[in-house]
């Protein structure tokens, strides 16, 4: 089984805020948050394929955009 591998796939939106927010949970201390280092390396590849696939995270207007996205994905209420 540890070949094996798994396929997650996210639209475009949800890949943007779950990049921001992984990398927000990884800038101060990721052992505070997760305490099983464990999951510290599937977090950090999951961070890096996100990081990697891309482009609107080096755009000028990147919070404008993550704004935008976080707007279309909340709920209404």
């Amino acid at each position: 089984m540890g070949d094996s591998q798994v396929t997650i796939k996210l639209a475009s939106d949800e890949a943007l805020v779950l990049s921001h927010w992984l990398e927000k949970l990884q800038m101060p201390d990721l052992r505070r948050v997760v305490d099983d280092p464990a999951v510290w390396a599937p977090i950090h590849r999951i961070a890096g394929t996100l990081d990697k696939t891309l482009p609107e995270l080096f755009a000028s207007d990147y919070d404008e955009r993550l704004e935008a996205v976080r707007q279309r994905l909340r709920p209404e209420d």
